[in-house]
């Protein structure tokens, strides 16, 4: 299953209920899961975004969905990227056609 990273920034709203964060988070591993995903790491971090999210997900279609719904709610915009690990990109790379 790919591997995705989502970066979150609150909106005003969701700074406003920063008490709300666990709750969030345990709705956020529901949605995941509804989209035959799993959110396997959760942060709220310092720096450039609030929240750092790591989801393995079936797609990029369930990924798409999950990042809309937590957009849609008014509390966080996102970012979000594929990830991959050391052993699959090193795969990727060999097999890329020469340029």
């Amino acid at each position: 299953m790919p591997t995705f990273l989502c970066f979150l920034n609150w909106t005003d709203q969701g700074a406003k209920n920063a008490k709300d964060a666990n709750k969030r988070f345990q709705a956020s591993k529901s949605l995941a899961e509804k989209l035959g995903g799993k959110l396997q790491h959760a942060y709220v971090t310092t720096g450039q975004y609030d929240v750092v999210l790591t989801l393995d997900m079936p797609n990029g279609e369930a990924m798409a969905k999950f990042a809309s719904a937590i957009s849609g709610s008014g509390n966080a915009r996102t970012t979000t990227v594929r990830g991959y690990a050391p052993d699959e990109f090193s795969k990727l790379v060999a097999e890329a056609p020469k340029f």
